[in-house]
């Protein structure tokens, strides 16, 4: 799945959304980051380098060169990381695909958009506000909405997983990665498709 050569310039920006700091570990906001650590496991890979104001790595997937980032911003500020990405490897809005958690999704259910709104999310909303819009790729991963009403959706966003939902998010985590080999080799559409 993740081969290719090194010597070609990065053609993607991929970016996994979430919260820095060991007390996000295990977080509903953190599903981005879940991604990341998959990636890390089937590529044989670090993504540790700190640059942007994440930690990063340039790696091949799929026969493609691309570039990894986890914003350590927080979450809300995660649109001047990756628009310093953008300016530094001449990356198109179209080209930087973002991963992150959707509460409006059924824990676990994948959902990948070719562009759209934030639907509320602020880390989706920072992107759009200082990347130039909405046209940009994403995967949104399930994470369930609050179990009542009077319930804050961002304490319910940060709270810890319990043992079945960390185990249903991280095999979402396993399927966004191999989404995401889709979209590199066969584009949005087919990965649309598949996983939706």
């Amino acid at each position: 799945m993740f081969f290719g050569r090194k010597s070609e310039p990065v053609s993607w920006i991929i970016v996994f959304l979430g919260n820095p700091g060991a007390r996000f570990d295990h977080t509903r906001h953190n599903a981005g980051f879940f991604v990341a650590d998959e990636i890390e496991k089937k590529a044989g890979i670090r993504i540790n380098k700190l640059k942007f104001k994440s930690l990063t790595a340039a790696a091949t997937l799929d026969g493609r060169r691309v570039f990894l980032m986890k914003p350590q911003t927080y979450m809300n500020l995660s649109g001047g990381a990756t628009v310093q990405a953008m300016g530094f490897y001449k990356i198109p809005l179209e080209n930087v695909l973002v991963i992150s958690d959707d509460a409006s999704l059924p824990m676990g259910k994948l959902r990948v958009r070719r562009r759209g709104s934030s639907g509320g999310h602020n880390g989706l909303k920072d992107i759009i506000a200082k990347c130039g819009g909405e046209d940009f790729p994403r995967i949104k991963i399930g994470v369930g909405g609050p179990p009542n009403e009077g319930y804050d959706m961002a304490d319910w966003v940060l709270s810890k997983l319990n043992r079945k939902d960390e185990t249903l998010l991280k095999e979402a985590a396993s399927r966004t990665a191999s989404a995401i080999g889709v979209i590199l080799t066969q584009g949005i559409d087919a990965a649309m498709e598949k996983y939706n």
